[in-house]
């Protein structure tokens, strides 16, 4: 297997962590968006999306997507699960997975990519470009704080995000949590269940990976 690699982004980084997690050592390439190198002639020939992070199979699959890649590595390295064991804990996995992704991760995105200088006409990864628009900035902020809300509500209740297991939720969750520092977003200091939650998985190897 290959992985392609970001080391300063958040989507490349949960991939690497469910790697880590399932203890498994893949030949990597890091490419630099700050660079550009995403869009290089090189590269478009792997992921013609020019995205990260890409995970290409021994049998030459090219994987582009975050749950794509965890769906590969989750049926190839069956242990440890980080996609749930029964029905509903497959269920809850990836229906967690989408919560956070789409009221945490997307928020976070859209308050960067529209006010920082780096990603001036580039709002929108891929080969378009787009033009930042400030207003989706201002509503990105207001949302992280409502995902923020929405996860100590839910581990008050759960000891991880999808139930009674350390999932593919959790590492999703644990990195835009992390990464929201980008703007200047940090868990509330009254969120005790999420403050002990998130200090519990960056103590995992796999945070530091």
């Amino acid at each position: 297997m290959l992985f392609y690699d970001c080391s300063t982004a958040p989507n490349p980084r949960r991939a690497r962590m469910f790697i880590a997690e399932k203890g498994l050592q893949i030949e990597t390439r890091d490419i630099s968006i700050a660079k550009g190198e995403q869009m290089s002639e090189a590269f478009r020939k792997v992921n013609p999306r020019a995205t990260i992070p890409v995970l290409v199979t021994d049998e030459g699959t090219v994987l582009t997507e975050n749950l794509g890649i965890a769906a590969y590595l989750e049926a190839r390295v069956p242990e440890p699960p980080l996609m749930g064991r029964t029905p509903d804990e497959k269920g809850l996995v990836l229906m967690w997975n989408a919560i956070v992704e789409q009221q945490g991760g997307a928020p976070i995105a859209d308050a960067l990519r529209n006010t920082h200088p780096a990603f001036k006409d580039r709002a929108i990864p891929g080969l378009q470009n787009h033009a930042q628009i400030p207003e989706l900035a201002e509503r990105g902020i207001a949302r992280v704080g409502a995902f923020f809300d929405l996860l100590e509500e839910r581990l008050q209740d759960s000891p991880f995000i999808a139930g009674d297991a350390f999932s593919l939720a959790d590492i999703s969750t644990f990195v835009f949590v992390d990464f929201a520092r980008v703007i200047k977003m940090r868990i509330p200091e009254g969120n005790t269940a999420t403050r002990a939650w998130f200090d519990s998985v960056q103590a995992r190897p796999s945070a530091s990976a």
